[in-house]
């Protein structure tokens, strides 16, 4: 009887952790797919902006890089979220250095790529402030 649980809990085992790595080869797959959709729509509006708003300000490619950055954060996320699985399957020293030094990595870009969206949306505030300004004021000096 005791040998019966133990062949249970083994095959149980077994099939948690290959469930669980379909998981983390699943969610590396939609990362990818989530890089490419955000690769084409980032060219898509760059080559909107480059050919027909050329004359459009510098603000409109900012927008569309920090759109891309924005993306490319969620996917970190989600391969941090991967390696995760992977090494709660297998947590061997090995393992687990090498989540350690993947998650340092990735949470280093994350922070600053977080860090650089939100100064850009500050600043794109205060330039939205200050217009609401002076554009008044323009417009009576005749200014565009």
């Amino acid at each position: 009887m005791e040998g019966d649980f133990g062949g249970f809990f083994s095959q149980f085992e077994g099939t948690v952790g290959l469930i669980t790595q379909y998981l983390a080869t699943g969610v590396e797959g939609i990362s990818g797919i989530i890089v490419g959709i955000a690769v084409i729509e980032a060219v898509w509006r760059s080559l909107r902006l480059f050919f027909v708003q050329h004359e459009r300000p510098e603000s409109l490619k900012e927008a569309i890089r920090l759109r891309l950055g924005r993306w490319l954060s969620v996917v970190l996320e989600l391969l941090l979220a991967a390696d995760i699985l992977r090494t709660a399957v297998s947590p061997t020293w090995d393992a687990i250095g090498r989540l350690a030094a993947i998650a340092g990595i990735r949470t280093a870009l994350n922070y600053f790529l977080g860090q650089e969206v939100r100064e850009e949306a500050q600043r794109q505030r205060r330039e939205d402030a200050d217009s609401s300004i002076t554009g008044p004021l323009r417009q009576d000096q005749g200014q565009p």
